[in-house]
């Protein structure tokens, strides 16, 4: 009787555990998906340097998490244009660096040993990423960190003021040197209308304007690494180099019509982004990713442009038809202090991110950002990352892919020269010898 009731019950807690098990299975799947098969509750951190997006990246990481329970993910946030790159290393000397990390391809590369390679995933990658887009993210031929937007940048256009200054319909395609900005400037400012805006901070007149004199040396990225090269060896003085020259003459243009040229270092973003937007200046020297600032604003103007930067009075001149594109940033994933369980779930979140309608809603749709990849359902309201789009379909890019293997610090030291040239407190000699200093320190690294 005793082994009959015994047999019994082990048998009922046998069925009890096969049932409990097909729940588990069913409720918790994506949990040991993400956990590398445990069932343990994971907690990610996500360093973004991305910061204009910051909220949208915390709801991000809530809307992952509503699916995915045993993942917990939580920004690390950085301020526009604020010490990101030192806030990053912070993190690397304290041995607690972010799980998953937001950040430039030059960073990536400079800091390459503490993330994962994730080259033996590349042909997932490829088969779901745009021709191209996983190609121009290799660093070293190593697929370090994943590509999730590309941009584009040069002269944003608000089209209703700039058809109102100039009487008639404006066709971008008609400026093609640097004589035509002028003036087109000249022209817009006779109509009482602020001809052009210069952000002044010094991560854009540092890594998206100057950065330009290293790219536009030649198409072929190494060829502009050994430019790179004989500034640092002092065998090239950059003061005779005619494209450093041709960019700096229309660095001076856009200096002279410069919307903020009573006060050229405010650098507030929400309120260039805002005055742009409501009209109070025509042109101003941005990129695509300032929808994500100007597209939820109320009362702005509805249609916008981008034409490129015009370096020199040669219209055939490489450059001056073309913007500058890119693969900015990289999501890349630490392998110097996070687990294989933090490790699985990072993957597992980047993925979701890239492919899920959730998602590319929030990426595309949210933030603003140009998905490089296939399938992407989500329709951006961005219309100026569309004309990017256009621009890059006709193949009238500019390479920035030298931006990878500057220094992490280059836009930052350079970036404040350019500022100080902004405002007047150095002229071009003094600009061309602070350059030329910081080049010559690199050596010594």
């Amino acid at each position: 009787m005793k082994k009959s009731k015994f047999l019994a019950l082990a048998v009922m807690a046998l069925f009890l555990s096969f049932l409990m098990g097909c729940g588990k299975d069913s409720n918790s799947q994506s949990a040991s998906a993400n956990s590398g098969g445990s069932n343990e509750k994971v907690t990610l951190t996500f360093f973004n340097t991305s910061a204009e997006v910051n909220t949208q990246f915390s709801d991000l990481f809530e809307t992952y998490h509503e699916s995915h329970p045993d993942v917990t993910i939580t920004l690390i946030p950085t301020p526009i244009g604020g010490q990101q790159i030192q806030q990053f290393q912070s993190l690397l000397a304290s041995k607690k660096p972010a799980t998953i990390a937001n950040l430039d391809i030059g960073t990536i590369y400079t800091y390459k040993s503490k993330f994962m390679d994730f080259t033996s995933e590349r042909s997932y990658y490829d088969g779901i990423a745009q021709s191209g887009a996983i190609d121009s993210a290799l660093l070293d031929n190593k697929l370090i960190g994943i590509p999730y937007t590309v941009q584009g940048y040069g002269l944003l256009y608000n089209k209703r003021v700039v058809d109102k200054a100039l009487g008639k319909t404006f066709d971008p395609s008609t400026i093609k040197t640097r004589d035509d900005l002028e003036e087109l400037f000249k022209t817009i400012q006779d109509a009482g209308v602020p001809p052009v805006m210069i952000h002044g901070a010094n991560w854009s007149v540092g890594a998206h304007y100057l950065a330009l004199v290293y790219a536009l040396q030649s198409k072929n990225v190494d060829d502009s690494r050994k430019f790179i090269e004989n500034l640092e060896n002092g065998s090239l003085d950059l003061g005779k180099n005619q494209i450093y020259n041709n960019v700096m003459d229309t660095f001076d243009i856009l200096k002279k019509y410069n919307y903020r040229g009573n006060d050229p270092l405010v650098g507030d973003y929400a309120k260039d982004a805002s005055d742009f937007a409501t009209g109070k200046v025509a042109f101003f020297f941005m990129g695509d990713w300032i929808w994500s600032q100007i597209g939820t604003l109320e009362g702005i103007d509805k249609e916008y442009g981008i034409m490129p930067v015009p370096f020199s009075n040669n219209a055939s001149d490489y450059g001056n038809s073309e913007i500058p594109v890119s693969e900015p940033k990289l999501w890349a994933i630490d392998n110097s202090g996070s687990t294989p369980e933090q490790q699985a779930a990072a993957k597992d979140f980047v993925k979701w991110a890239l492919t899920s309608k959730e998602g590319q809603e929030a990426l595309v749709q949210k933030m603003g950002f140009n998905l490089p990849y296939k399938d992407v359902t989500a329709k951006s309201d961005n219309v100026i990352s569309d004309q990017t789009s256009a621009y890059i379909k006709s193949g009238k890019t500019i390479n920035i892919g030298i931006l990878t293997y500057l220094p992490s610090d280059y836009y930052t030291m350079t970036g404040n020269s350019m500022l100080k040239y902004l405002a007047g407190k150095i002229d071009r000699a003094g600009l061309t010898a602070e350059l030329m200093t910081y080049w010559k320190s690199q050596t010594a690294h």
